[in-house]
């Protein structure tokens, strides 16, 4: 097959699609024909060897995928050679085929394109594991959403909506925050412009959960945001890994500050997600009440191309890769 390899060894750690072995599918897996995939910023870590996959997964890039299946292992279930599905990975995507273990498959719906399905997974799934279950998110409560106009923003957005909370965001530009109001946030800010937690407290009187992926420089202006049992569940460390931490804050308001991920967690937890999100939500996608949004469908040859829209916060959304026409 081919994949998705880069070049450790170049300046700008190059990609080429090239010829890679097949992967081997055991008695518990699925070996799947991919169709599309989708970029993610772990990709762009992993490709400059800041987020190496875990222990046992695929070495190339590629969390998540939509595609027909090629072959079913002796132990996977009523799956067939042919079902059109979509699933979480720990690696691979950025390939043709793809070994999955069948607990974390899912059907893709007939009226959906492998487009759609790659875009999906990924977002959703974080979205939901750390709003539902790390934060505990409540109806009525209020979420602050930073990157709102990013893949695991959109998605946050509409989750937050649908359990009938008031949900806030961050961007940086008025056409990412008009996106963000569309979708469902009651109000936004430019923090190119404005003092987010400035705005925010013009606006309320603080937030219950906020999902983080600025890190460092925005962790006391995070916790001053935070209402009496507040959660803040930090993603990603865009701003750096190390931020000041009054304990003081933590304790008289009873905080709690979470960190998470999601690639590196044990089959047992991803598929308790995915049976958890596909009971709550997925009806909900498949009937169009939320959706993935696409920024941006490219070839897996211009994998370098997606890169870079996602590098220079280009997108709205989930950016696209076609792996087959």
């Amino acid at each position: 097959m081919k994949a998705i390899v880069v070049d450790a060894a170049s300046k700008n750690y190059s990609l080429s699609w090239e010829e890679v072995p097949d992967p081997a599918c055991s008695p518990d897996e699925v070996l799947v024909d991919i169709h599309a995939t989708a970029v993610n910023r772990a990709d762009l870590l992993q490709r400059t060897g800041n987020y190496p996959p875990p222990p046992g997964a695929p070495p190339y890039m590629g969390l998540e995928m939509a595609g027909t299946i090629a072959a079913v292992g002796a132990n996977a279930g009523e799956w067939q050679v042919g079902d059109r599905v979509c699933a979480l990975l720990s690696g691979g995507g950025y390939a043709e085929q793809v070994a999955v273990p069948h607990q974390l498959l899912v059907r893709l719906p007939a009226e959906w394109d492998f487009s759609v399905g790659a875009a999906v997974i990924e977002v959703f799934y974080t979205a939901f594991v750390n709003m539902f279950m790390e934060a505990g998110l409540q109806p009525d409560e209020t979420v602050l959403i930073h990157g709102g106009a990013s893949g695991v923003g959109t998605a946050a957005i509409q989750l937050g909506r649908e359990a009938g909370c008031r949900v806030l965001v961050t961007a940086g530009t008025q056409a990412k925050l008009d996106r963000c109001l569309e979708l469902g946030a009651e109000f936004g800010v430019n923090y190119k412009e404005r003092d987010f937690a400035a705005a925010i407290m013009e606006y309320t009187d603080g937030v219950d959960v906020i999902l983080d992926i600025g890190g460092g420089e925005y962790l006391k202006r995070n916790l001053s945001l935070l209402k009496l049992k507040g959660r803040l569940v930090v993603i990603a460390l865009l701003t750096g890994a190390r931020g000041p931490v009054d304990l003081s804050v933590l304790q008289r308001r009873r905080l709690r500050l979470i960190g998470s991920v999601l690639r590196s967690r044990s089959l047992e937890e991803k598929t308790a997600i995915a049976r958890k999100f596909n009971k709550r939500f997925w009806p909900l996608l498949v009937a169009g009440n939320i959706k993935p949004i696409i920024d941006t469908i490219l070839p897996i040859t211009r994998t370098e191309e997606a890169h870079e829209i996602l590098a220079q916060n280009r997108n709205i959304g989930k950016v696209v890769l076609s792996v087959r026409s």
